[in-house]
């Protein structure tokens, strides 16, 4: 069932743009139902990688944002 829920077919529907937003928010939640459920170390592993998508986006972010404004 797992591997029903996290193939891609099924994350097209979760994650309508894909973006790596999307991914994190999707991260977190997962993490705050594996804490919830008990599972404290899923959940800290599901909370760093939504922290890393997070960084990673807003890394990439602010480059493009720079890149923008220097190239006018």
């Amino acid at each position: 069932m797992c591997a029903t829920l996290l193939s891609m077919p099924a994350m097209a529907y979760i994650i309508p743009g894909g973006g790596l937003v999307n991914l994190a928010v999707l991260f977190f939640i997962i993490a705050l139902f594996a804490y919830a459920l008990g599972a404290k170390g899923l959940a800290g592993f599901t909370a760093a990688i939504g922290r890393t998508l997070l960084f990673v986006f807003l890394i990439l972010a602010v480059l493009a944002f720079l890149g923008g404004f220097f190239s006018h």
